[in-house]
């Protein structure tokens, strides 16, 4: 099946749907639907995620587990708002390996994220935001392709990189910091996130 890229007012809505359908990796099978991203076209930024998690794949909203709830803390604290944000992954199924009753996240791998760079290179044609915000690794693949290649989250955060005629802020994923088990480096991740976010503002 070949995609058409959509035009007019309801382009995004047109390419949710289109992308609802999508076959071009093998992640769709152990998915529930595919989790397109959401938000204005004329948002003050776009914030890329690695993938939906489990709650995402159920609900098929971005950022609305964990993950997502730490996300919205953050945004309040930096000043911004969900609402004048455009949300989306890499990757738009929830890439996954059952164990017992709980379905494990597994990290797409570089094949899986160049399919799914199709949907998002058309997301960041159609939404209008000066600013793109990847988060993670993976989100960093699917943005810039190979151009980052070698390169580190560590090494490349603090500093305001060039996406084409947007401003990249590289960060972490909100994941991580809910993986970090110590309390004071949890809240220091976290007042460091939301510097990420501020810079983003």
């Amino acid at each position: 099946m070949r995609e058409r890229a959509p035009t007019g007012s309801d382009a995004v809505d047109q390419l949710r749907a289109n992308a609802a359908a999508c076959r071009r990796c093998p992640l769709w099978s152990g998915a529930t639907q595919t989790v397109f991203g959401e938000g204005p076209r004329a948002a003050r930024a776009i914030l890329a995620g690695e993938q939906p998690g489990d709650r995402e794949d159920i609900v098929g909203r971005p950022f609305v587990g964990p993950a997502g709830r730490l996300l919205d803390v953050a945004l309040e604290r930096a000043g911004l708002s969900r609402g004048d944000l455009y949300l989306t992954n890499a990757v738009k199924h929830f890439k996954n390996e059952p164990r017992g009753k709980k379905r494990l996240h597994k990290t797409p791998t570089a094949g899986e994220i160049d399919a799914c760079r199709f949907w998002l290179d058309q997301e960041l044609a159609l939404v209008d935001a000066p600013v793109v915000i990847a988060l993670g690794a993976t989100a960093l693949r699917g943005l810039g392709g190979t151009a980052f290649r070698g390169a580190t989250i560590s090494s490349l955060r603090g500093r305001a990189l060039s996406l084409g005629a947007r401003k990249l802020i590289v960060t972490v994923h909100p994941a991580a910091i809910l993986r970090v088990r110590d309390s004071l480096a949890r809240a220091q991740e976290m007042a460091r996130f939301v510097e990420d976010m501020a810079a983003a503002r």
